[in-house]
């Protein structure tokens, strides 16, 4: 797993850092999205101003640590969105990211690089950041496992930030076994149980309106979970249109307050479709808007954690469907960004785990997800290793 980065993953590549231990781990390689602290480096972020503008680390991220102590060997640091405020994968500072299952297609951002490492057999596995879908979204574009966890489970201590109400460390892999491995050492330990309650999110599949992507899922459930009592249900409080609106709002807010004055000292170029959202971010104060979002959240959060519990799951697609056509028009690509919002908004409002599991029976990859109850993330990497393992 040594070869030349051909598909552009890597900002940094060769750095080879041995195990620092040993561990189920032990013989597997991984990368590390350019927004996590390694000693002697300099993250980047996606923006290389900001790694000019900032110090090489002294110490390990808590996560990187735990990985090589657990036996992994990290390969190098991969390509981000710029401060990770895009969902599309290509960063203009960078050659693109290649998606390997469908070159013509976007990766998916804002942890491109790590899914296209993965997806390419370049690393066993990578990490990432999730925030409003930089896991779940490379993951499904590029046909893999990932995981955005339950929010505060995994350290975020070394890593920079976008959104930290938000933000979460997620990773991918090419099996359910290595994700799950990667998780019994990063997450916290816990009681597990078994799932009892299945439930479609009548909400989320109607963001869905490809009927052979509808079909793909369909037929994708039937294949492997059929044995299972599935119910219709739907969202508690909010619609999605609704929760990607609160998301937008309360994440602007905080993307500001993380890096608002260092754009303002710095003035990086940005592309343009991150420059205008941190150029709507600036606008954002804590007034109505912001408190009834705020509001939303906390409301949300506490009825669907309950009406989860610890046996209840989410099934929902990933995203809108496959990784859009860079010869997409812009507003097919708006389009796609907005319904693919309202589907990862679910969990990243409510700060609950969700497992994506890839659909390789077409062309051009799509995702499944899971969503399960706050905390039960080593429960939701179980079942799904036992059922697509």
């Amino acid at each position: 797993m040594d070869g030349q980065d051909s598909l552009g993953a890597f900002v940094t590549d060769g750095l080879n850092l041995a195990p620092l231990g040993n561990g189920v781990l032990n013989g597997t390689v991984f990368a590390a999205k350019d927004v996590f602290a390694v000693q002697g480096h300099v993250a980047s972020a996606g923006q290389p101003l900001w790694a000019s503008t900032h110090p090489a680390a002294e110490v390990h991220a808590p996560v990187i640590k735990s990985l090589l102590e657990s036996g992994a060997r990290l390969r190098g640091m991969t390509v981000t969105d710029e401060l990770m405020y895009s969902l599309k994968g290509d960063n203009i500072h960078y050659p693109p990211t290649i998606n390997p299952r469908v070159p013509d297609a976007y990766s998916g951002g804002s942890s491109s690089g790590s899914a296209v490492a993965t997806a390419s057999e370049a690393v066993d596995f990578a990490i990432g950041t999730d925030t409003g879908g930089s896991v779940r979204i490379p993951s499904s574009y590029c046909g893999l496992f990932g995981i955005r966890p339950s929010h505060g489970a995994v350290s975020l201590e070394g890593v920079v930030p976008l959104a930290p109400s938000f933000d979460t460390v997620g990773w991918m892999a090419r099996s359910a076994e290595l994700l799950e491995r990667v998780g019994s050492c990063l997450l916290p330990e816990t009681v597990s149980a078994s799932f009892q309650h299945f439930y479609q999110l009548n909400e989320a599949w109607a963001q869905i309106d490809h009927p052979s992507v509808l079909q793909l899922l369909r037929t994708f459930i039937k294949k492997h979970l059929s044995d299972l009592k599935i119910e219709p249900t739907q969202l508690p409080l909010a619609k999605p249109a609704e929760l990607a609106e609160t998301f937008r709002v309360l994440q602007g807010y905080e993307a500001w307050q993380s890096h608002g004055l260092w754009i303002k000292q710095n003035h990086p170029h940005f592309a343009s479709d991150v420059g205008g959202r941190f150029e709507a971010a600036s606008k954002m104060k804590k007034n109505k808007a912001y408190q009834q979002a705020a509001a939303t959240k906390q409301q949300f959060t506490e009825k669907i954690r309950a009406f989860l519990g610890s046996d209840g799951l989410l099934i929902v697609p990933t995203t809108y469907g496959p990784a859009p056509k860079r010869s997409a028009e812009a507003e097919e690509s708006d389009k796609v960004r907005a319904r693919t919002m309202r589907l990862t908004c679910i969990a990243g409002v409510s700060g609950l785990p969700q497992v994506t599991v890839p659909i390789l029976e077409s062309a051009a990859p799509i995702g499944l997800s899971f969503i399960s109850g706050y905390g039960t993330d080593r429960q939701l990497l179980a079942f799904v290793r036992n059922v697509f393992g």
